[in-house]
């Protein structure tokens, strides 16, 4: 089979029991990205947590200094002026309850979702909808908030959120193949340090415990945890 000599012929070269360090993780996952469209790169780390725990979930945004490379749709549930400073600052679909009603009725025409905290009661009828995706807006996260052209921004820039699973693993896209190997590895470093910000107080043992980079439609590469710090 065709995909079978593809997928054998990207890895080759990689030892897949092996820890390699950041910076040649990343070349190996980008020499392999083949496919016609621009791959994203993708990071899987493991915690030493246990989400089922109030006291073990981790979860937060970070700014990537690079950007992801992607094109954000951010939806904002605001009203007035706030509505105002939200269209001005970029947001693609701004709205209160004609928002809330196309979101009950299946039409979510974006990526992220902020919201002024005045509007959270009627946001707060779309937990079963938003939830889910992971899109609910949540003050922690800084997506419930008065700024929201500074969170639309954000959204837009490059802020990644994260959220821990219940295996106790974090997954993000932290770029494109295209993007330049060093800024690769920066934008991981920047994840892996607000993962390490954000250990709760119930997190025992190591914590950051393996961490892997792949690319859509490439193999997984094992990194030294030790050098994404």
């Amino acid at each position: 089979m065709a995909i079978g000599k593809r997928l054998k012929k990207i890895r080759e070269g990689i030892d897949r029991t092996k820890l390699y360090p950041l910076d040649e993780a990343v070349k190996l996952i980008k020499e392999r990205a083949i496919s016609k469209f621009d791959e994203t790169i993708e990071v899987a780390i493991n915690l030493g947590v246990d989400p089922r725990h109030a006291d073990q979930m981790v979860r937060g945004v970070v700014m990537l200094p690079n950007g992801t490379g992607r094109t954000v749709r951010v939806g904002v549930f605001a009203r007035g002026a706030k509505a105002d400073e939200a269209k001005a600052a970029g947001a693609d679909v701004v709205g209160a309850e004609d928002l809330v009603e196309q979101v009950q009725a299946g039409n979510i025409n974006f990526d992220r979702c902020i919201a002024t905290p005045d509007m959270m009661p009627l946001v707060g009828r779309l937990g079963k909808v938003l939830g889910p995706r992971g899109m609910m807006p949540n003050p922690k996260i800084g997506t419930v908030t008065m700024d929201v052209a500074g969170a639309v921004k954000g959204a837009k820039g490059g802020s990644v959120e994260f959220r821990v699973e219940k295996a106790g693993i974090i997954q993000a896209g932290v770029g494109k193949a295209s993007f330049e190997a060093d800024k690769l590895v920066e934008n991981i470093k920047a994840l892996a340090d607000a993962v390490n910000k954000a250990k709760p107080s119930g997190a025992k043992g190591t914590y950051i415990q393996r961490v892997a980079v792949s690319s859509t439609m490439g193999p997984g590469v094992k990194v030294e945890p030790g050098t994404v710090h």
